[in-house]
């Protein structure tokens, strides 16, 4: 399972790096140290904290930013349900819940599951995945 720096964390979160820090500090997010001193996040944390984050309606400081369609949402993946030829995956970016039906064949092939970091590229109704 993947583990995010508080920088890496706060990029997918939407908001500055202090403000992951305090968040951090004040036991919102679940953090360890790696053998270089380094603060880490896990992924399913990071998962599950960005989705109550978007639940809750934040609570960071960050203004929200809006784009135009054909944009790429760097994110945390949330949720997998895979059928036998077919899946879901959720990305959470940001205040961004973003949901792609795709193959369960190209879900095995990124590798995506609950908190591994990845891309949702958005045009028109279609949400494309890229493993980050």
């Amino acid at each position: 399972m993947p583990s995010y720096t508080i920088g890496q964390a706060a990029r997918l979160l939407g908001v500055s790096p202090d403000t992951a820090r305090r968040w951090a500090d004040a036991g919102r997010i679940a953090t360890h140290r790696d053998e270089g001193g380094r603060r880490l996040v896990e992924g399913r944390d990071l998962a599950a904290f960005s989705v109550e984050l978007a639940r809750t309606g934040g609570g960071g400081e960050e203004e929200v930013s809006y784009t135009s369609v054909r944009n790429a949402f760097p994110g945390i993946v949330t949720a997998v349900k895979l059928g036998d030829v077919a899946a879901q995956v959720e990305i959470q970016a940001g205040p961004h819940r973003l949901v792609s039906l795709l193959t369960r064949e190209a879900v095995e092939e990124l590798g995506l599951e609950v908190g591994v970091e990845a891309t949702a590229r958005v045009k028109s109704t279609n949400v494309h995945i890229d493993r980050s």
